[in-house]
């Protein structure tokens, strides 16, 4: 049930996060602690293959990024301050995603056991773009 991937997966997707990350820079940026420790974590995840735990922490790196260096505003709310601040597209879309797999509500679970197991290429391509969507917010304005 619980089956790891093989070591060359692993570096694979890996090597697919620094490349991302290698693309995306462009000048100077700051980084916020915060956001890099989460997205640290969230590189394990999705190396991991752990597609959920990718989509749901995505946000919160984001979140954590945009705050401490775009609006150092700790009181807006994240709808309004991804909407405010997130320079990119599909925002709203990952953030409701990530609310689905948060918050049950009355219609049952977004996922189901035997679901869960046929969505995998789903889900991973839904990770691929979160992943996608925290690297812009990282580098969307590079400093002096």
């Amino acid at each position: 049930m619980f089956e790891h991937p093989n070591e060359i997966i692993w570096q694979e997707r890996c090597d697919w996060i620094n490349r991302e990350l290698e693309n995306a820079e462009r000048g100077v940026h700051y980084a916020s602690d915060h956001a890099v420790a989460l997205f640290m974590d969230l590189s394990i995840a999705y190396c991991a293959g752990a597609w959920i735990s990718v989509i749901v922490m995505s946000i919160s790196v984001i979140d954590a990024h945009l705050r401490e260096n775009e609006t150092m505003d700790y009181k807006i709310g994240t709808a309004k301050l991804l909407k405010d601040y997130y320079e990119g597209n599909d925002i709203d879309w990952l953030r409701k995603l990530r609310n689905s797999y948060v918050h049950l509500d009355d219609k049952g679970p977004l996922e189901e056991l035997d679901s869960y197991y046929k969505s995998q290429k789903q889900l991973e391509k839904h990770a691929t773009k979160a992943i996608k969507m925290i690297v812009s917010a990282l580098f969307q304005n590079p400093g002096v």
